[in-house]
This record gives structure tokens, sequence and C-alpha cells, in this order.
């Protein structure tokens, strides 16, 4: 469900607003001065309404060189409930699920949380079986905290992917 959240959102960030049909060139001017306001890391991290859109504006800054038509995002909650829990182990399965399908290259898939480290424990969980060479011209970017983004890339890097850092 925080799978297809956070994939509306995108395409709203994604949208641009259009003011106006006067073209003089004060409208002009004004049109090209307006700025998408950039949005708040939450304070919450149980507040995946808010954590979508914080995510959701990285995700659209860094899809440079994407060539599918939208990209795959995995949102790790937090928490130590049995919930939480029982909820990252059917994502950790969902993500396994795609990776021995495989990804067609120009994907990206999105890994992001409000704890960086369990969103980092997932992706190496998930990749540890990941054949080598599997993910060639496939970009995956992980949004998280600098000292997660090593034991990540050494994850990632055997299966060819383009590994994508963002710090929170």
């Amino acid at each position: 469900m925080r799978k297809f959240a956070l994939v509306a959102l995108l395409a709203l960030t994604g949208a641009v607003v259009l003011s106006g049909c006067s073209k003089s060139d004060d409208d002009q001017q004004a049109s090209q001065q307006q700025q998408v306001q950039k949005v708040a890391k939450p304070t919450d991290p149980n507040d995946s309404k808010a954590w979508n859109a914080y995510l959701g504006q990285i995700v659209t800054q860094n899809m440079q060189g994407m060539t599918a038509d939208r990209p795959y995002p995995y949102l790790v909650n937090a928490g130590d409930t049995d919930d939480a829990k029982a909820s990252r182990d059917r994502q950790l399965q969902n993500v396994q699920d795609v990776i021995a399908r495989g990804v067609l290259p120009g994907n990206m898939l999105v890994f992001a949380g409000p704890e960086s480290a369990k969103t980092a424990d997932l992706i190496q969980a998930a990749f540890k079986d990941a054949k080598p060479g599997s993910f060639k011209d496939v970009i995956i970017l992980f949004i998280g905290d600098q000292a997660d983004q090593q034991r990540v890339t050494e994850t990632l890097q055997p299966t060819g992917a383009q590994v994508r850092f963002v710090a929170m």
C-alpha cells in the first residue's frame, strides 16, 4: 500500500502547475520565478504521508537516466513492534521476489525509510543472493544515512546496478 502511495505522490510532485495565459513579460518572469516548495524531513517516523511527500521530492530530483515510465519505491517502515517487523518481513519477501524475477535495464528501484539502518538491512537481506551482473543498467537509489552508504554500496556492487545515494 505504501509503495502505491509513494508512486502516486511522485506523480503529483512531478506535475508542473501552469498559471495564466497572458504573454506579457511580467507574467513570464513571474512564472519562471515560481519554485516548488521543498518539503522538510518529517520528525514522526510513523507519519507515512509526510515521509512519502519528503521522499517523493528526492526521488523526483534523482530520476535522470531512468527510461522506465516510473520508479519502484520501497518505503521501509520504522519501529520494532510485531506489526512493524511483520510488515518489513512481507516487504523483504516482495523485494526478494522482484530480484529473483529480474528487473529490466532503465528501471529504478528506490529504498528509503525513517530508520536508515533498517532500510540498509532490508537491502542487504534482499540482494544477498542476487546474481552478479543481473542488475546491469538498473538504477538503485538508496536514501539514508551516510553511515549506511558503504555497506549498501558493497552489497549492490556485484549486481552491476548503478547505485545512487542521497543523504537524509
